[in-house]
This record gives C-alpha cells, structure tokens and sequence, in this order.
C-alpha cells in the first residue's frame, strides 16, 4: 500500500482546496463558468504526481517501473501547464480584479508545484538504481520534453491523449519540428527557456531543501 499522506501532500491539499474555494465563490457570485477550466486542468495535473508517487512500492527498475515513468513523462506537462492560464487573466465584470489574480496565481502555483515535486519523486526513485550523470540528463531532458508538451498544447491544441486518439497528426506535427527546426524558432525557443526557467525554479527548491537539512544537521 502507499505511505500516509506527508506533510507536502497535506499542503498540496491545502493549495488545491484553496483554488477550488475561489472558484465556488466566483461562480456563486457571478452564476458564470469563466474559470472551470481550472478544475479539469487541476485535475490533469495530479495525474503525475499519482504516477510519481507510485513509485515509492516499486524497489527495482523493472517493466512495471518504465511503464509508470513512461505514463508520468506523457502527463507531467499538464502540471506546469496552468501556469500559461495567465493568458485567461482580464479584468472581468462582477468580480474584482485582485480576486481572480488569486485564483490564477493560485492555480499556477498548484500546477507548477505538482509537477516539481512529480519530478522530485521520479529522481529520489531513479538515484537509486543510476549514476547522477545520468539522473540529472532524465532531469534536464524532462524538463525540454514538458516545455515542448505545453507549447504544443497551449498553441497547438493537443492533448496527452491524443497520443492514442490522434498519433497522426501528433507525429505529423512534431515531424515538422524536428525536421525543419528553423522554420519553427517560436517552439524551440518556448521549449528551451520553459526549460531553463523550470530548472531554475527546481534545482532553487532542492537547494533550500538542502539548506534545512544542513540547519538542523548542524543544530543537533
């Protein structure tokens, strides 16, 4: 069986359950729909997570491990995605301002934190059974697979299940860019700064998580 809930799993919780609070009172309020949205993309967004978390029953790398990597990889773009829902962000009747901010804010953060600590959970799960050279390549490498997976799909509309639904025109498109990568700079260009900022923002995690072992390591 998984462990109990942790702590962190207590606050991604506590995170979710704070966007959704906003969205009832938006929508009581106003009697519109404008930010459901939020809900299913929560939704897709702790899928890896799931997947990620799974991992703690699995003690080798084995079929059953890759297949639940291979299925975290395919959804872990839909974490960090809700973060280009601040393209949805205006000024709206009814409801002021400052409160859909919190709403939006609130479900990047959700999005983005759901994914770094998927990810965080895959590499606790690989650095036992590989060398951290090539940990950190499946790091870096994840990170350009999840900016190339919301590029297109924010931009191009596909889903993680069109994979199945529709292979064709997922490997038509992606074809293209890999074939023709000057013809298509806006993709590459997305995909490597998503990359580069969404390491930023892991590897700054991991060191304050370093940080407070060193603390209390050195306080005992």
């Amino acid at each position: 069986m998984l462990k109990k809930i942790s702590p962190i799993e207590k606050m991604l919780i506590a995170g979710i359950a704070f966007t959704m609070f906003l969205l009832c009172c938006r929508i009581i309020r106003t009697h519109q729909f404008t930010y459901l949205l939020f809900k299913w993309n929560t939704v897709l967004a702790v899928m890896p997570f799931l997947f990620s978390r799974s991992l703690i029953n699995q003690n080798k790398l084995n079929y059953k491990s890759y297949f639940i990597i291979a299925m975290w990889l395919l959804f872990f773009p839909n974490a960090p995605y809700i973060i280009t829902d601040l393209f949805h962000l205006k000024q709206r009747e009814l409801v002021p301002y400052w409160f859909d901010l919190l709403l939006v804010v609130s479900a990047a953060w959700n999005g983005l934190l759901l994914g770094i600590i998927s990810l965080m959970q895959v590499e606790n799960f690989l650095s036992k059974h590989l060398s951290i050279l090539k940990v950190n390549f499946f790091i870096l490498s994840s990170a350009l697979l999840c900016g190339y997976g919301i590029y297109i799909g924010r931009f191009l509309r596909f889903n993680s299940w069109d994979i199945i639904a529709n292979p064709d025109n997922l490997l038509y498109a992606s074809a293209h860019h890999v074939l023709q990568p000057r013809e298509y700079i806006p993709v590459w260009g997305f995909t490597f700064l998503f990359a580069v900022m969404f390491c930023i923002i892991y590897f700054t995690l991991k060191q304050i998580t370093h940080l407070n072992s060193y603390k209390k390591s050195i306080s005992v």
